[in-house]
């Protein structure tokens, strides 16, 4: 009997990729690097379970936003609010968390669908969405590592524009 080898992830292509962030700072770091990438009508689906990074990354990609102008603001999550929005140098971000909804009928009066042509929107628990997220979205799945505040976060897209951002984003620790 031969020994099991172990599974391989599949390999990284520019339009899947995985990072590997130790802790919340390099959470922040990444949502810094790709925050100059984006631009209005980009949407970016954040899931992943409660407590794996998501509000972390989009906090810290909305105060880099903001400071671009000078703005300093607190970014609360919009768990309650469901939907919070900010003008930004770079255009105006929504920032929606779709927790407490049940499907795509809950969130009709969101203005979602405004906002995916016009803004840059960062969507948590995007499933509750169903067909109507965007192919276009840049998905990142936030899975916590079992080693304190570590995270991988898997970013995948069937928009060919996400291929070359995803290949240029560093790699956590890198300068």
């Amino acid at each position: 009997m031969q020994p099991e080898t172990p599974a391989q992830d599949p390999p990284q292509t520019a339009a899947c990729r995985r990072f590997r962030l130790p802790d919340e700072a390099a959470t922040r770091a990444f949502a810094r690097a790709l925050r100059p990438h984006l631009r209005p009508g980009d949407v970016i689906a954040l899931s992943g379970p409660i407590g794996a990074g998501k509000t972390a990354f989009a906090r810290a990609l909305i105060q880099d936003a903001l400071a671009l102008s000078g703005d300093v603001e607190d970014v609360p999550s919009p768990s309650f609010t469901l939907v919070q929005t900010y003008r930004t140098a770079q255009g105006e971000i929504w920032h929606a968390d779709l927790y407490r909804l049940t499907g795509p009928r809950d969130c009709d009066e969101l203005g979602l669908e405004e906002a995916f042509a016009t803004a840059i929107t960062l969507i948590e628990w995007p499933d509750r969405l169903g067909a109507e997220l965007p192919a276009r979205a840049l998905a990142l799945g936030f899975a916590p590592d079992n080693a304190g505040a570590a995270r991988t976060v898997a970013a995948r897209a069937g928009d060919p524009r996400w291929a070359a951002i995803l290949a240029a984003l560093p790699e956590p620790g890198d300068a």
